[in-house]
Protein backbone atom coordinates (compact mmCIF):
# COMPACT_ATOMS: atom_id res chain seq x y z
CA UNK A 1 0.00 0.00 0.00
CA UNK A 2 1.02 3.58 -1.05
CA UNK A 3 -0.12 5.84 1.85
CA UNK A 4 0.21 9.28 1.64
CA UNK A 5 -0.97 10.74 5.04
CA UNK A 6 -3.67 10.21 7.55
CA UNK A 7 -5.94 12.58 9.32
CA UNK A 8 -5.96 11.25 12.88
CA UNK A 9 -9.66 12.36 13.58
CA UNK A 10 -12.95 13.17 11.69
CA UNK A 11 -16.48 13.45 12.00
CA UNK A 12 -17.30 14.71 8.90
CA UNK A 13 -15.96 11.89 6.79
CA UNK A 14 -18.34 8.70 7.93
CA UNK A 15 -21.23 10.09 8.43
CA UNK A 16 -22.12 9.83 11.66
CA UNK A 17 -19.41 7.37 13.13
CA UNK A 18 -16.33 9.15 14.42
CA UNK A 19 -13.33 8.15 11.76
CA UNK A 20 -10.05 8.63 10.71
CA UNK A 21 -8.96 9.16 7.15
CA UNK A 22 -6.32 7.30 5.02
CA UNK A 23 -4.94 9.06 2.00
CA UNK A 24 -3.54 6.33 -0.71
CA UNK A 25 -1.41 7.58 -2.89
CA UNK A 26 -2.40 7.86 -7.39
CA UNK A 27 -5.10 8.35 -9.17
CA UNK A 28 -5.83 7.95 -12.90
CA UNK A 29 -7.40 11.55 -13.62
CA UNK A 30 -6.39 14.60 -13.60
CA UNK A 31 -9.40 17.25 -12.68
CA UNK A 32 -8.20 20.45 -12.88
CA UNK A 33 -10.22 21.15 -9.75
CA UNK A 34 -8.44 18.43 -8.29
CA UNK A 35 -7.60 19.64 -4.40
CA UNK A 36 -5.33 17.09 -3.84
CA UNK A 37 -3.09 17.34 -6.84
CA UNK A 38 -0.08 16.11 -4.14
CA UNK A 39 -1.55 12.23 -4.16
CA UNK A 40 -2.00 12.29 -8.21
CA UNK A 41 1.48 10.33 -9.30
CA UNK A 42 1.37 6.73 -8.74
CA UNK A 43 4.33 6.34 -6.95
CA UNK A 44 5.85 6.62 -3.60
CA UNK A 45 4.98 9.55 -1.23
CA UNK A 46 7.50 12.24 -0.09
CA UNK A 47 6.78 11.04 3.25
CA UNK A 48 5.52 7.71 2.88
CA UNK A 49 3.82 5.44 5.11
CA UNK A 50 4.21 2.04 6.05
CA UNK A 51 1.25 -0.52 6.46
CA UNK A 52 3.02 -1.27 10.04
CA UNK A 53 2.75 2.13 11.03
CA UNK A 54 -0.82 2.73 9.94
CA UNK A 55 -1.84 -0.56 12.13
CA UNK A 56 0.21 0.47 14.71
CA UNK A 57 -1.79 3.19 14.92
CA UNK A 58 -4.98 2.03 14.29
CA UNK A 59 -4.46 -0.99 17.41
CA UNK A 60 -4.13 2.58 19.97
CA UNK A 61 -7.51 3.46 18.84
CA UNK A 62 -9.01 0.78 19.13
CA UNK A 63 -12.54 1.80 20.91
CA UNK A 64 -11.79 5.05 20.64
CA UNK A 65 -12.63 5.33 16.58
CA UNK A 66 -15.72 3.52 15.14
CA UNK A 67 -14.25 3.54 11.50
CA UNK A 68 -11.68 3.96 8.86
CA UNK A 69 -12.25 5.79 5.79
CA UNK A 70 -9.95 4.68 2.63
CA UNK A 71 -9.83 7.82 0.15
CA UNK A 72 -7.30 9.28 -2.28
CA UNK A 73 -6.19 9.93 -4.56
CA UNK A 74 -8.12 6.63 -5.68
CA UNK A 75 -7.76 3.80 -3.48
CA UNK A 76 -8.88 0.95 -5.69
CA UNK A 77 -5.50 1.59 -7.82
CA UNK A 78 -4.02 -0.26 -5.05
CA UNK A 79 -4.02 -3.82 -6.02
CA UNK A 80 -3.15 -4.76 -2.14
CA UNK A 81 -6.24 -2.82 -0.80
CA UNK A 82 -8.45 -5.84 -0.06
CA UNK A 83 -5.59 -7.49 1.88
CA UNK A 84 -4.84 -4.44 3.84
CA UNK A 85 -9.33 -3.59 4.81
CA UNK A 86 -9.01 -7.37 5.96
CA UNK A 87 -6.53 -6.89 8.29
CA UNK A 88 -7.83 -3.23 9.38
CA UNK A 89 -11.57 -4.89 10.00
CA UNK A 90 -10.30 -7.90 12.04
CA UNK A 91 -9.29 -4.99 14.25
CA UNK A 92 -13.16 -4.25 14.64
CA UNK A 93 -13.34 -1.03 12.63
CA UNK A 94 -16.09 -0.43 10.39
CA UNK A 95 -14.99 0.61 6.52
CA UNK A 96 -15.70 3.52 4.48
CA UNK A 97 -14.37 3.42 0.77
CA UNK A 98 -14.10 6.36 -1.23
CA UNK A 99 -14.08 5.95 -5.04
CA UNK A 100 -14.19 7.65 -8.93
CA UNK A 101 -16.11 4.67 -10.19
CA UNK A 102 -12.90 4.16 -12.47
CA UNK A 103 -12.04 0.18 -11.67
CA UNK A 104 -15.67 -1.57 -11.87
CA UNK A 105 -13.93 -4.79 -11.26
CA UNK A 106 -12.47 -4.21 -8.11
CA UNK A 107 -15.47 -2.12 -6.89
CA UNK A 108 -16.95 -5.99 -6.95
CA UNK A 109 -14.57 -7.24 -5.31
CA UNK A 110 -14.57 -5.23 -2.78
CA UNK A 111 -18.14 -5.42 -2.66
CA UNK A 112 -18.23 -9.45 -2.90
CA UNK A 113 -15.70 -9.63 0.03
CA UNK A 114 -18.05 -7.89 2.27
CA UNK A 115 -15.10 -5.66 2.83
CA UNK A 116 -16.56 -2.33 2.59
CA UNK A 117 -19.82 -1.21 5.60
CA UNK A 118 -20.20 2.62 3.19
CA UNK A 119 -19.16 3.11 0.07
CA UNK A 120 -18.77 6.95 -1.31
CA UNK A 121 -18.71 7.25 -5.07
CA UNK A 122 -17.61 10.79 -7.08
CA UNK A 123 -20.14 11.09 -10.09
CA UNK A 124 -17.58 14.15 -11.58
CA UNK A 125 -20.38 15.05 -14.19
CA UNK A 126 -22.96 14.84 -16.85
CA UNK A 127 -21.61 11.67 -18.99
CA UNK A 128 -21.26 14.27 -22.11
CA UNK A 129 -18.86 16.26 -19.90
CA UNK A 130 -17.00 14.15 -18.38
CA UNK A 131 -14.16 13.89 -20.69
CA UNK A 132 -13.41 17.66 -19.91
CA UNK A 133 -14.13 17.43 -16.21
CA UNK A 134 -11.64 14.37 -15.34
CA UNK A 135 -9.58 15.77 -17.62
CA UNK A 136 -8.83 12.51 -20.01
CA UNK A 137 -9.84 13.26 -23.84
CA UNK A 138 -12.32 11.32 -25.41
CA UNK A 139 -12.71 9.16 -22.12
CA UNK A 140 -14.99 6.37 -22.30
CA UNK A 141 -17.74 6.24 -19.37
CA UNK A 142 -18.54 2.76 -19.43
CA UNK A 143 -16.41 1.79 -16.57
CA UNK A 144 -18.72 5.08 -14.25
CA UNK A 145 -22.11 3.41 -15.33
CA UNK A 146 -20.77 -0.35 -13.95
CA UNK A 147 -19.41 0.87 -11.13
CA UNK A 148 -23.05 3.06 -10.06
CA UNK A 149 -25.01 0.09 -10.91
CA UNK A 150 -22.48 -2.05 -8.69
CA UNK A 151 -22.90 0.24 -5.97
CA UNK A 152 -26.52 1.01 -5.91
CA UNK A 153 -27.28 -2.94 -6.48
CA UNK A 154 -24.56 -3.70 -3.43
CA UNK A 155 -26.94 -4.10 -0.32
CA UNK A 156 -24.33 -2.23 1.77
CA UNK A 157 -24.62 1.61 2.91
CA UNK A 158 -23.35 4.08 -0.01
CA UNK A 159 -23.73 7.80 -1.17
CA UNK A 160 -23.26 9.26 -4.42
CA UNK A 161 -21.81 13.04 -4.67
CA UNK A 162 -20.46 16.29 -6.80
CA UNK A 163 -18.02 18.28 -6.27
CA UNK A 164 -19.52 21.66 -8.01
CA UNK A 165 -17.93 24.49 -10.15
CA UNK A 166 -19.32 27.64 -11.97
CA UNK A 167 -16.90 26.87 -14.71
CA UNK A 168 -18.06 22.96 -14.96
CA UNK A 169 -21.38 22.35 -13.55
CA UNK A 170 -24.96 23.42 -14.99
CA UNK A 171 -28.09 22.56 -13.88
CA UNK A 172 -28.72 20.51 -17.11
CA UNK A 173 -25.64 18.24 -15.94
CA UNK A 174 -26.57 17.83 -12.66
CA UNK A 175 -29.96 16.75 -14.06
CA UNK A 176 -28.52 14.80 -15.65
CA UNK A 177 -26.16 12.92 -13.42
CA UNK A 178 -29.81 12.25 -10.73
CA UNK A 179 -31.56 10.72 -13.87
CA UNK A 180 -28.81 8.36 -13.97
CA UNK A 181 -28.31 7.59 -10.26
CA UNK A 182 -32.35 8.08 -10.07
CA UNK A 183 -33.60 6.04 -6.74
CA UNK A 184 -30.40 6.42 -4.97
CA UNK A 185 -29.92 6.15 -1.13
CA UNK A 186 -27.93 9.29 -0.89
CA UNK A 187 -26.80 12.40 -3.32
CA UNK A 188 -25.10 15.63 -2.35
CA UNK A 189 -23.52 18.22 -4.02
CA UNK A 190 -20.59 19.79 -2.50
CA UNK A 191 -19.32 23.06 -3.34
CA UNK A 192 -15.63 23.54 -4.88
CA UNK A 193 -13.37 24.71 -2.64
CA UNK A 194 -9.57 25.78 -3.07
CA UNK A 195 -7.52 23.61 -1.10
CA UNK A 196 -4.07 25.38 -1.86
CA UNK A 197 -3.36 21.90 -3.67
CA UNK A 198 -4.91 22.34 -7.03
CA UNK A 199 -4.27 20.98 -10.12
CA UNK A 200 -4.87 23.64 -12.11
CA UNK A 201 -6.74 27.50 -11.74
CA UNK A 202 -9.59 29.26 -12.92
CA UNK A 203 -12.32 26.83 -10.93
CA UNK A 204 -14.96 28.65 -8.71
CA UNK A 205 -17.29 28.02 -6.21
CA UNK A 206 -21.11 28.81 -7.09
CA UNK A 207 -22.71 31.30 -5.51
CA UNK A 208 -25.24 30.29 -2.38
CA UNK A 209 -28.38 31.18 -5.21
CA UNK A 210 -26.57 28.87 -7.76
CA UNK A 211 -25.96 25.90 -5.34
CA UNK A 212 -29.61 26.25 -4.53
CA UNK A 213 -30.45 25.66 -8.01
CA UNK A 214 -28.60 22.98 -8.72
CA UNK A 215 -30.09 21.16 -6.11
CA UNK A 216 -33.61 22.13 -7.22
CA UNK A 217 -32.63 20.31 -10.59
CA UNK A 218 -31.26 17.55 -9.01
CA UNK A 219 -34.44 16.90 -6.98
CA UNK A 220 -36.77 16.57 -10.05
CA UNK A 221 -35.32 13.22 -9.88
CA UNK A 222 -34.27 12.80 -6.81
CA UNK A 223 -35.69 14.43 -4.22
CA UNK A 224 -33.86 13.38 -1.52
CA UNK A 225 -30.55 15.31 -2.79
CA UNK A 226 -28.94 17.93 -0.56
CA UNK A 227 -26.04 20.61 -0.10
CA UNK A 228 -23.26 19.16 2.06
CA UNK A 229 -21.14 21.99 3.57
CA UNK A 230 -23.62 24.78 2.53
CA UNK A 231 -25.96 26.47 5.29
Amino acid sequence: MLFAGIQKLTLLDYPQHVACTLFTQGCGYRCPFCHNSSLLPLGTPEQPMTEETVLAFLKKRQGTLDGVCFTGGEPLMQDDLSDFIGRVRKLGFLIKLDTNGTRPKAVKRIIDAGLADMIAMDIKNSYEKYPETCGISGYDTAPIKESIQLIMSSGIDYEFRTTVMREFHTPDDIRAIAKEIQGAKGYFLQAYRDSGDILKGGCSRPTDGELHALLSAAREYLPNAELRGVE
